[in-house]
């Protein structure tokens, strides 16, 4: 039965053009270009796993290090004081109604301010300090610039980067070079790290967003690459870094920004606060033309418009698109939620906070994120 269903999933006539078999693309030194082979999907599970050593060591040794050089303090929340009844009813919600409040403190013979108080010291001490969520801002923005520039470097010569038709033309029979099995084999890696890693990252509003965001992005990776769409996958991923490096360019300068007016006098440091709300503007700008502009009109216009009149369309090619759909929908949301903090940040005459929030009540602002998220003032950041 295993067997039947595993036929049936895997069928040539729903994943591969009319005509095509998965031999034919299958590698092989027979063939005349090389093929992707769909066992190296396999790969980027350990490579995630060296991803988030190389990060911890990153942050340990040279990002936390930086971040406190430049006074940002590793200083945690007064922790609540001890009360097992308390902590039973925060473990099973962190969150809590007036009503909860007035019942535990009849129950335990408190005032409604007494346990209010301890419920926001409880949620304060389990908030990431500022260096934590400082080495998590710069190691994003370290892999998205490296990636961009590698994506850049790679594909300079290629010639789908200047005309889009090329992912199209000669379909299946388009071989892959090393230099884009390896752009392919990290992305993946790095987005199945985001995935697992969110759950101890700072937690955000937008969680499951980015959860979604990331295991749609991890989708259409793997197909592409089992289906040998990988070149317009290399141009989905090229779209998506450029604005992501900015994003958390954005973040670190808001989080040093405000570290500085808290150590000294605002106006000391006006000069660094305007480099904040350049970078903001800059990725606003650029999240706009590439996530509202670039990634509709132009590459999803062409998997929409152009393929069916350069090869001829099969069933999975449709699934291929609705995923392509759904991070348009994720990126017209996180939009809503950045022209809002662009709106505030105009109105209070700068950039005030993160760019995506944090997911507790008590959270200090927001930020926008891919993953993603994006992914991510009381606002966001991801993709």
């Amino acid at each position: 039965m295993l067997q039947y269903l595993v036929s049936k999933f895997w069928d040539e006539a729903l994943w591969l053009p009319p005509n095509t078999t998965w031999e034919d693309i299958s590698p092989g030194p027979d063939k005349a270009v090389v093929y992707n082979d769909h066992r190296h999907l396999l790969y980027p599970l350990p490579l995630a796993l060296v991803l988030i050593g190389l990060r911890h060591v990153l942050e340990k040794y040279w990002f936390a290090p930086f971040g406190k050089s430049l006074g940002i303090k590793n200083t945690r929340a007064k922790k609540a004081p001890n009360n097992p009844k308390l902590e039973a009813a925060y473990l099973m919600s962190s969150k809590i109604k007036h009503k909860q409040i007035c019942g535990l403190a009849k129950q335990l013979d408190m005032t409604e301010r007494q346990v209010e108080r301890w419920w926001r010291l409880r949620r304060s001490q389990d908030k990431p300090s500022t260096l934590v969520k400082f080495c998590e801002n710069v190691w994003r923005c370290t892999f998205y610039l490296y990636n961009f520039s590698y994506g850049m470097f790679i594909l300079w010569d290629k010639d789908w980067l200047w005309e889009i038709d090329h992912c199209y033309i000669g379909y299946p029979h388009q071989g892959q070079s090393d230099d884009v099995w390896w752009y392919y084999m990290v992305t993946s890696a790095f987005y199945w790290s985001l995935t697992l890693s969110q759950f101890w990252d700072v937690r955000r509003k937008d969680f499951w967003q980015m959860f979604v965001h990331h295991l749609a992005t991890i989708a259409l990776l793997s197909f592409s690459w089992v289906c040998n769409l990988h070149r317009i996958g290399t141009l989905v991923i090229l779209s998506h870094d450029c604005s992501d490096i900015l994003l958390e360019q954005a973040t670190i300068m808001t989080r040093l920004s405000r570290r500085r007016n808290l150590a000294a006098k605002a106006t000391k440091y006006a000069g660094y606060q305007k480099v904040c709300d350049s970078i903001f503007a800059l990725f606003t700008v650029l999240w706009i033309v590439t996530r509202l502009g670039i990634y509709p009109f132009y590459i999803i216009w062409s998997t929409l418009i152009r393929a069916p009149m350069l090869l001829p369309m099969f069933p999975a090619y449709y699934f291929f698109n609705s995923l392509l759909c759904l991070l348009f929908a994720l990126h017209l949301v996180w939009t809503w939620l950045i022209l809002q903090v662009a709106y505030k940040a105009i109105n209070a005459g700068q950039m005030e906070g993160d760019i995506r929030s944090s997911s507790s009540d008590v959270s200090d602002s927001s930020h926008y994120s891919n993953h993603s998220t994006p992914n991510r003032v009381n606002n966001k950041k991801d993709t």
